[in-house]
């Protein structure tokens, strides 16, 4: 039987961002990080229903809603939050910029791994914060923090310690042995933890997330983590994330920081986030099965037809990181969009000889990407 995830739904002149994009070309857009699969249906039945009450004032979180992510970090990563620990927003990008200007002073630094997912860069950029960025290094096909590195980046003027775990866009799941090596490194330089985990529930072949805040008592302390429903279940434009603050000093700096420039949750967002939350687990674990063919299907088609590509060891999220670099080319992304595909521009990650593709979409849409791909590849032969 074919799956739900097969079916094609027509994005073209819709309010998609992504689609929008490359409007009137012939041009197939595998760039940012939303899939084009339909939410899953207890969470559609849940808007409509919120959608048929007809009224749609200023909203707060219903209890359902805070203990639906509550149950669901416990029974996932059996993680016990508690409920005063969460602080709602309109998505992590907000966060990444509110966290910036709540734990630096201005002048003073951000500390971040790269390559990283760009807002991990501008967001510090926006508060008049530095950015200090210590690159990943490879171990085989593998990407690893590199510690010589991060410690030479280092010093007093940093004060914050952006982490992406799973990472975006390198597509590691950190292990416990690299997490506890994260939090003693913090510990170390009295920094702040940043932990944005938003694609935790994106990983592959039955791996298991581990919180980083849930490591240690002091861990706990000096850190605070972001999730949000959007990634996995495709509720990007419905705009509700969550920021774990355990600290109730770190969680009210962080308040005070959104204080007069943070938009409040809209109460859609929050609808849908209790009802991913409560009853999307079938539909996830159907997904991921999907996501886990579709980066197979990358891999072994690279393999036979595109061998000048970069790939890597891939544990989690529909975002392949693609090293091109020995394609010599002067702007990737506009080569490859010259032969009909869209992907995400490496120097925004810091990387500028790579290109990101999303394959988060009908099994058909990354064949004909593939294909395009391909074509790219061969007129440089």
């Amino acid at each position: 039987m074919d799956s739900i995830f097969d079916q094609v739904h027509e994005r073209r002149h819709t309010d998609s961002q992504k689609w929008q994009k490359y409007e009137g070309q012939d041009i197939l857009p595998m760039w940012v990080a939303d899939m084009d699969f339909k939410a899953p249906e207890p969470v559609l039945q849940a808007l409509r229903e919120r959608i048929d009450h007809g009224i749609f004032g200023y909203a707060r979180p219903e209890p359902s809603a805070t203990e639906a992510v509550i149950e669901m970090l416990e029974l996932n990563y059996r993680w016990k939050v508690d409920p005063d620990w969460l602080v709602w927003l309109p998505g992590l990008v907000v966060g990444l910029n509110i966290a910036s200007r709540a734990f630096a002073n201005e002048g003073e630094a951000i500390l971040t791994n790269t390559p990283i997912y760009p807002p991990f860069l501008l967001g510090p950029r926006f508060q008049n914060r530095s950015v200090v960025k210590a690159p990943m290094a490879l171990d085989g096909d593998r990407w690893v923090i590199d510690w010589e590195a991060i410690e030479a980046a280092v010093d007093e003027n940093v004060k914050l310690f952006f982490f992406c775990n799973p990472h975006n866009p390198c597509a590691r799941v950190f292990e416990e042995d690299e997490l506890k090596e994260v939090a003693a490194f913090c510990q170390r330089h009295d920094l702040t933890l940043c932990s944005d985990e938003i694609h935790c529930e994106l990983l592959l072949d039955g791996r298991r997330h581990t919180p980083i805040a849930s490591l240690s008592d002091d861990l706990n302390d000096r850190s605070f983590t972001f999730i949000a429903p959007s990634k996995t279940y495709n509720l990007a434009g419905l705009g509700c994330s969550i920021a774990i603050i355990p600290n109730p000093a770190l969680r009210n700096r962080f308040i005070s920081a959104s204080r007069g420039i943070m938009a409040e949750v809209n109460n859609l967002g929050y609808v849908a986030c209790e009802a991913a939350y409560r009853d999307g687990g079938p539909w996830r674990e159907e997904l991921l099965d999907y996501l886990g063919k579709n980066r197979d299907l990358i891999h072994e088609f690279a393999s036979e037809h595109l061998p000048e590509a970069g790939l890597y060891e891939h544990e989690a999220t529909y975002l392949s990181w693609v090293d091109v670099s020995a394609l010599g080319l002067k702007d990737p992304v506009a080569y490859f969009e010259s032969h009909g595909i869209g992907l995400s521009d490496g120097s925004f990650f810091d990387s500028p000889s790579h290109v990101r593709l999303n394959f988060g979409c009908p099994r058909s849409t990354l064949e004909e990407g593939l294909k395009r791909l391909r074509n790219a590849f061969e007129a440089l032969r």
